[in-house]
């Protein structure tokens, strides 16, 4: 008889048990869930929102770019790449370029004209004393350009045409590779410049060029 009371007892306890567990268990399924839920819908909220404010930040244009680049053409980018980022995705400058008259830092804007000249356009502009900068191109530096850069001269070194180095010279505004070695190659050729404006005779460099380079050059 004790041991069928026990035997009841030990059932009794066993089945009270076994109900906690599948009360606890069933109502922790029930809390799970509607959690799990919760928190797939607020990160699908948040990756639209991160989506959204992407599309809003960055405004697709189009831009034509044209001249001395490896693949010119029509391509699509954002309004936060600049002139640079466009040159690239085109495939980059061919070996006659010449950037001196772009303003590779200048934002992208939708229906852009972008022309890179040649080193023989841009030469045959300035000794012409023509505008190197075509109302149709976009990319070209602006009077607003050169006034942001007569803000920050006083900052600038001044740089001896007598004593500079190449990379000296490639810091002075309208100065690229080829126009650095063209004045290298007058200083050797005919002892040191004299005075600042004997830079206009230097293959490249007319009076346009001149007078940006003339505040910013001693001898």
């Amino acid at each position: 008889m004790r041991l069928k009371k026990y035997k009841n007892i030990l059932f009794t306890v066993i089945f009270i048990i076994l109900t906690i567990f599948i009360i606890i268990w069933t109502v922790n399924e029930e809390y799970e869930e509607p959690k799990e839920e919760i928190i797939k819908e607020e990160n699908k909220e948040i990756k639209n929102e991160i989506k959204e404010k992407k599309e809003k930040e960055n405004t697709k244009v189009i831009i034509d770019i044209k001249g001395e680049i490896v693949n010119p053409g029509v391509y699509e980018l954002t309004d936060k790449n600049n002139v640079n980022d466009a040159i690239n995705m085109a495939g980059g400058l061919t070996k006659n370029s010449d950037t001196s008259n772009i303003n590779l830092s200048k934002k992208l804007k939708d229906e852009m004209v972008i022309i890179v000249y040649s080193k023989k356009e841009i030469e045959n502009m300035e000794k012409s004393n023509e505008n190197t900068c075509e109302p149709c191109n976009n990319a070209c530096i602006t009077s607003e350009d050169e006034n942001s850069k007569l803000t920050s001269k006083e900052s600038k070194s001044i740089i001896n045409l007598n004593t500079a180095t190449k990379e000296e010279l490639l810091t002075l505004d309208g100065i690229g590779e080829s126009k650095a070695n063209a004045i290298i190659d007058y200083r050797n050729k005919n002892g040191p410049f004299k005075n600042v404006e004997e830079i206009k005779n230097v293959s490249g460099i007319g009076e346009s060029a001149y007078e940006k380079l003339k505040d910013n050059i001693e001898v």
